[in-house]
């Protein structure tokens, strides 16, 4: 059944699933469904304001100066696992798999990239993409219909993700000045490091890996950069205890208590090793220090206020300093407080338990409705934690998430756009 036209000529219709987001958990979603089940391009449609898979990811990775993965060569948008490593051994890329201490090679961020851009060739996924933006979710008794800024859909099932909902961190001292051009959270759209260098010293403020990439990106290229972190820096190989990606582990150790409990949410934060620097990095940041103009404090700032030649910082400790510019690297307010996840849970009636952690089904991550129901709204990536554990932001969450969502879409798009009695899971292991 035809629809309303697109801004870029293409008449909508009904359609098995939207994706919202293509970033890292849309894309290995949509490849999986396409590489898994019966759908295909015609079934799916992917919402992105950016309009092609991974272009926000991207962005924000060359604008942080990542050069490496935290992940390793076997977490990628391919549900092949060693998709990555023949992809490389067939372009001589192998140098580009980075040997790393008492962990397995990382990709370089090049590698990934150009390994996701082959799969969604592969699969020709840039057909389900539309260039637009949600604006509203409706129910229908067989689905929802989607609206966006491009026309709206109505499809049998909806998957959110959307990443940490956009809200970045703000420290109260930052408040005063938050119109001045001189101070930016590195995540805006606007921030460049190439930029940051043309004139004065640069104040880094965090002290996990995104800080630790961007002064390590500005001291390379000959800056005079600070970073400044609150408390001392930790480090850690990944994000999480990697036992938290074996499904059995995640069962035993968060399953056991209530979908939306406090002991889910606090079990995840406790797991997650948030705010920490990976060694490789704190070992070149340390090499760093002791060869450029890069400097390294542990302390707080208590005030900032513009001046005649840029920002004067006044520190706890009582001393202060002119900086040219100041860089925030303090990351996102909650994803479960996200302006999108309130108005996706309004609109749909769906329920949020214990700091607005959504309440999932644990084998088929669909978001549950407030008198209990089950309901055609998936999660992928931030917004999954309370199921799929601590690593369910990165890759492998991508992978593990996409693993759970894919059976229900086992019946293919001839039985009923290819909906199906939930099941387990395909990973187990």
């Amino acid at each position: 059944m035809e629809g309303p036209m697109t801004n870029d000529g293409e008449t909508h219709r009904d359609t098995a699933v939207v994706i919202v987001g293509c970033g890292i958990h849309g894309t290995t979603l949509a490849v999986r469904l396409l590489a898994e089940t019966d759908l295909t391009t015609d079934d799916i449609r992917i919402v992105d304001e950016h309009g092609e898979p991974l272009a926000a990811f991207e962005a924000k990775a060359r604008r942080c100066g990542m050069e490496t993965l935290r992940s390793t060569f076997v977490q990628h948008v391919s549900p092949e696992p060693f998709s990555l490593e023949s992809f490389a051994e067939g372009r001589d890329r192998e140098h580009e798999l980075v040997p790393t201490r008492n962990y397995p090679p990382r990709p370089t961020l090049s590698l990934f990239l150009d390994h996701a851009q082959f799969v969604v060739d592969q699969h020709n996924l840039t057909e389900s993409v539309v260039e637009a933006r949600m604006t509203n979710v409706t129910r229908r008794d067989d689905g929802v219909t989607v609206e966006t800024t491009g026309g709206s859909f109505d499809a049998g099932s909806l998957v959110l993700a959307i990443g940490m909902g956009g809200e970045y961190t703000w420290p109260t001292w930052a408040d005063p000045i938050s119109d001045n051009e001189r101070i930016q959270h590195v995540w805006n759209e606007s921030f460049s490091p190439t930029e940051t260098t043309a004139s004065g010293e640069s104040l880094v403020v965090g002290g996990g890996i995104t800080a630790g990439q961007v002064v390590a990106t500005l001291a390379e290229r000959g800056g005079s950069v600070t970073l400044c972190h609150r408390t001392p820096i930790e480090t850690a190989e990944s994000e999480a205890n990697p036992c938290w990606i074996n499904w059995r582990h995640v069962e035993r150790e968060l399953h056991c208590y209530p979908p939306g409990s406090e002991r889910r949410y606090r079990t995840v934060q406790q797991a997650r090793n948030d705010g920490t620097i990976p060694p490789y990095l704190f070992d070149e940041i340390k090499d760093l220090e002791r060869h450029t103009h890069l400097d390294c404090r542990h302390g707080t700032i208590e005030t900032v206020a513009p001046v005649t030649d840029g920002l004067l910082v006044r520190f706890g400790d009582g001393t202060s300093r002119t900086v040219a510019r100041i860089l925030l690297a303090t990351g996102f307010e909650s994803p479960f407080d996200s302006p999108m996840a309130a108005r996706i849970a309004s609109w749909l009636d769906l329920e949020r338990g214990y700091c607005n952690v959504p309440v999932l089904n644990d084998e088929t991550l669909a978001w549950q409705r407030r008198e209990g129901e089950g309901s055609q709204v998936y999660v992928t990536g931030a917004l999954a934690e309370g199921t799929v554990g601590p690593l369910a932001r990165n890759v492998v969450g991508a992978k593990r998430a996409g693993e759970r969502i894919a059976t229900t879409f086992d019946g293919g798009k001839g039985d009923e756009y290819g909906r199906s009695t939930p099941g387990r899971s395909l990973a187990d292991d």
